[in-house]
């Protein structure tokens, strides 16, 4: 048996093993290309709520309570509250804010009914972190408080952030249950479940600079869906090209 006589089957073999795999391919590709364009429907989706929920009127607490048991979501609801702000309490969250690092500044709002909510009342930069520095901003007596709700995190959002260092009251992400136990006022049971983002009604001295909601949610899927599409047309087309001059070879 010649070796020309074996070649009709390595080229059978050959071919079938390129069509395997590229047909594995184009499926990968059109996987995640749908795969955007899912998530770009839900990306959308989302943006449509949080703007219709800024927009609306604020809301009582009450009623924002009373969304939170019956859907569990209260994030980016506007709300209205007053309460008396215990400064000694307050609790610090690294951030950035308009291209400079600094802090958060969650303070405990005790309400008329003895409860405390964790106010976000904006942001000081790294050398403001001492409140002793800004004084004039630690507001007394009764306050009224607009913002915006906003839900708990129930776990640190990825395994490379930093762990919290309530010691030295420095957190890298949300942890009400350890932000109300460090601040030693009230008990944790004493909290409400979520946060109240404050608006940007300015403080006396200008510090903690308030307003800070990131709602700004950036949105690539379109074009990562045609990245995808795209490349799994190109892989067709090579594929065709290919299986074509692959049938027009002589046996």
């Amino acid at each position: 048996m010649s070796a020309d006589s074996g070649r009709p089957a390595r080229r059978r073999a050959s071919t079938v093993l390129f069509v395997v795999l590229g047909l594995a391919a184009l499926a990968i590709l059109l996987g995640l290309g749908t795969w955007q364009v899912q998530r770009l429907h839900w990306k959308e989706g989302l943006i449509a709520t949080i703007d219709a929920r800024i927009d609306s009127a604020p809301q009582p607490l009450a009623a924002i309570e009373a969304r939170l048991a019956e859907a569990g979501d209260v994030d980016y609801w506007p709300v209205s509250l007053a309460g008396t702000f215990r400064h000694e309490g307050e609790r610090h969250f690294f951030a950035t804010h308009k291209g400079h690092s600094g802090y958060f500044v969650y303070t405990p709002l005790a309400l008329d009914d003895g409860r405390l909510v964790l106010v976000n009342r904006g942001f000081v930069p790294f050398d403001r972190k001492d409140a002793a520095t800004r004084g004039e901003g630690q507001v007394e007596g009764r306050q009224e408080i607009a913002g915006l709700a906003r839900n708990r995190v129930d776990g640190k959002p990825n395994s490379l952030m930093p762990d919290n260092d309530p010691a030295k009251n420095i957190f890298y992400w949300k942890d009400i249950d350890a932000m109300a136990a460090s601040a030693s006022v009230g008990a944790p049971g004493d909290y409400l479940p979520f946060f109240v983002d404050a608006d940007d009604a300015p403080n006396p001295g200008g510090l903690p600079v308030g307003g800070v909601t990131l709602v700004d949610m950036p949105n690539s899927h379109l074009q990562y869906a045609v990245t995808w599409y795209g490349l799994a047309a190109a892989l067709a087309g090579v594929m065709g090209v290919w299986l074509w001059r692959r049938w027009r070879m002589p046996a």
